[in-house]
Parts: structure tokens; sequence; C-alpha cells
């Protein structure tokens, strides 16, 4: 029995969640409002980096001090959100086939690279005479332009590959679900807050982070496993943000 005066009591974490996204509100107000326009406007390369370099304490500081907090508040109730998902006819049926392997898994993990490879492919091909990444969302502006920005852009995507799973992933749903006592509303609230904190990419960012996001917290579900996810969030955004700049711009010959 938990005292509602402990740490990880719900009355606890409810507050915290809220001070949470307060903090989260503020820093997506601020970046929406004046620091990612600017940014968009700087065509020097040095101040470019300049500013990755702050996005990149920031985020560790502010996602991933939050991760780290909530975390460690939340933990007992990771195993008690999924095994609520888990009783979740749909859900249960998607863990058994994984587990049971088979040709079916193989066939869908098939499926998922063909899609992700061929989808890169027609990227390429529809770019190759333009020289324009095409991207959901305004983010044309993060893409890196020379061999100096290209740490950067591997550096935010490995970044948000851990923070942003941990936080959104792991622990803001274990969070909700100390006070709500409802998985599925857990689980779908977080997404959405992923999808919103992506406001200073416009509408299609939003609706495109929030599509991904969900794609990320399905990965979670199925596996039970942050680390697995953690890997595939960062090597989406490594796609992005090196390959893809790499290949269609040349920008490490720059």
């Amino acid at each position: 029995m938990i005292e509602p005066g402990a740490p990880n009591s719900p009355l606890v974490l409810g507050i915290v969640f809220g001070l949470l996204i307060l903090a989260l509100i503020i820093n997506a107000a601020v970046k929406s409002r004046g620091t990612f326009r600017r940014f968009s406007a700087l065509h020097s390369s040095r101040l470019r980096r300049k500013t990755m370099r702050k996005w990149l304490i920031s985020s560790a500081l502010l996602f991933g001090g939050s991760a780290l907090i909530t975390s460690l508040l939340s933990w007992k109730y990771v195993p008690l959100l999924l095994a609520d998902i888990d009783a979740i006819p749909f859900v249960a049926g998607a863990q058994h086939l994984f587990e049971a392997g088979g040709w079916l898994s193989w066939s869908i993990v098939i499926a998922v690279l063909v899609v992700v490879v061929g989808g890169s492919t027609v990227v390429l091909f529809l770019v190759r005479d333009d020289q324009e990444i095409i991207s959901v969302g305004d983010v044309q502006a993060l893409l890196p332009r020379n061999a100096r920005e290209l740490p950067y852009g591997a550096a935010l995507s490995i970044n948000a590959g851990i923070f942003e799973e941990l936080l959104f992933r792991f622990a803001m749903p274990a969070l909700l679900f100390a006070f709500t006592g409802n998985a599925l509303l857990s689980v779908v609230v977080s997404v959405l807050i992923f999808g919103a904190l992506h406001a200073y990419q416009g509408v299609a960012g939003v609706v495109g982070a929030t599509i991904i996001g969900a794609l990320f917290m399905a990965i979670y579900l199925a596996t039970g496993n942050i680390l697995v996810v953690m890997v595939v969030h960062a090597l989406v955004d490594l796609r992005s943000l090196v390959l893809l700049p790499v290949v269609v711009n040349r920008v490490h010959r720059k």
C-alpha cells in the first residue's frame, strides 16, 4: 500500500505530471515562437552549430532530466501499465504472434524493411533532380548543410532516440497510469503530447510526429523493451539527419 504522501503515490505523481507538462509547454512555446524561426533564417554554419549545441544541452537537461526523475518515481507502475495493456485482446494477440515466431514474424519484419528501404528509395528518386529532401513538416532547417554539421545531426538523432523514448514511451505513460488507473488512456495521451510538442514544425509536423510516436509506442508495447525503441528511433532520425543529407545533398563534401 502506497501512502498518499509517498514520493511515488498517485497524488504526488499527478503533481509531478502537471509540473512536467508545464515545463514542456513553456519549452515548446519558446521554440515555436522564436528559436526555431531564427535558426531557420541563419546562413552562417558557425551560428547554426552553436544553436545545435545549445539544443543538445537543453534537450539533455529537459528531456533527459525529466525522464530520469519521472522514471525513478514511476518505475513501479511500469509493469502494472504493461500488464493492463497486455490484457487488451488485440495487443495480446500481436504479442503472441511475435513471440511464437515462425514465418509470420519473419514476414512482418521483411515487410517493414521493404517499406522503409522502398520509401527511402522513392524519396531519393524524387529529389535527385532538384536536390531538395522531401520531409513531413517544417524540418528542412534542421538538415545538415556541410560536413561540420553532420556530427550535430548524428548527436541530435541519438539524443532524441534515448531521452525522448525514455520520457514519452517509458516514464510518462507510467506516470499517467499512476493517477488515472487507465493504461490505454495513459498511452494515448502520451502519444498526443509527443506529437503536440512538434508544433514548431507546423501542422504537418504535428501529425507526422503523432503517427511516428504511435508506431514507436506500438513497438514498445509489443516488445516490452524500451531499448529496442530507442534504437529504432535513433535509426529513423539518423536516416533523416545524416543519411539523406549525405546521399542526396552530398553534404559530406561541402
